[in-house]
């Protein structure tokens, strides 16, 4: 039986490695094509392929588990688990669990083009009249339910070396770093309460005025520039977001 083949990532020494391993193992898992195999490679296997050791490998494996994506047979080996339901991402300051939280869900790109830079987002683009937008909604894979729907905002020289297909098979995070090649430095995170409008309502089919979480994500190069930014309006009942803080 052939085994799964994950990203590979380069790892960031200032976060924990098995972490960051957990999370680009989970976008992989998420964000998998339909007939990928189900069987990951072996401990020993996944540690070389990360640059870890088999003990931060073992962590990283301990955390999927308790989410629920992977099952571990002793001498059988380690699963996907086909029907796993997401869980809530832990944020720890990793531009991979952006990712793994974009992955897994299915995308239609709605509409894409150049508009006028929106005056709530001028401050992030200083001197540019325009970007161009990309407005998808994504559906849960099994169900087909809407469960949330983005609109990025992306500045034209990048956007002119974006396939719009791409975006329907993998998030717009990933595109920019391994597509694209954009030096993404940092991601801001916002989350709001917020009710339902009526074009939301309508996209995620629920009651106008319904609770939704509203998340804006701000993508930064290393030069402090705005590469992307996303405004993203999530269904309340299908999402929540946890933020780890260290305090070593």
């Amino acid at each position: 039986m052939s085994s799964f083949a994950p990203d590979s990532i380069v790892l960031n020494r200032k976060l924990p490695l098995w972490y960051q391993v957990s999370q680009s193992l989970r976008a992989s898992i998420l964000g998998r094509p339909a007939r990928a195999p189900l069987r990951l490679p072996t401990e020993e296997q996944l540690a070389e392929h990360y640059g870890v050791s088999v003990l931060t490998m073992r962590q990283a494996l301990k955390e999927l588990e308790d989410e629920g994506l992977i099952t571990r047979h002793r001498r059988r080996g380690t699963f996907i688990e086909p029907d796993a339901t997401r869980a809530p991402v832990r944020l720890l300051g990793s531009v991979d669990a952006i990712v793994a939280q974009q992955s897994g869900m299915t995308a239609e790109l709605l509409e894409h083009g150049p508009v006028p830079v929106p005056a709530e987002l001028a401050e992030y683009f200083p001197g540019l009249p325009e970007a161009v937008t990309y407005h998808r909604l994504r559906s849960d894979e099994k169900t087909g339910e809407p469960t949330n729907h983005a609109r990025n905002y992306i500045r034209p020289e990048l956007a002119a070396r974006i396939d719009p297909e791409e975006l329907v098979r993998q998030p717009m995070t990933k595109v920019l770093r391994d597509v694209v090649g954009a030096d993404i430095s940092r991601i801001t995170d916002t989350v709001q309460a917020r009710l339902a409008d009526p074009e939301t309502a309508r996209l995620l089919r629920v009651p106008l005025l319904s609770p939704i979480l509203h998340y804006t994500g701000i993508a930064y190069d290393t030069a402090g520039q705005v590469l992307d930014v996303a405004v993203i309006h999530y269904r309340g009942d299908r999402f929540s977001f946890s933020v780890t803080l260290d305090a070593t």
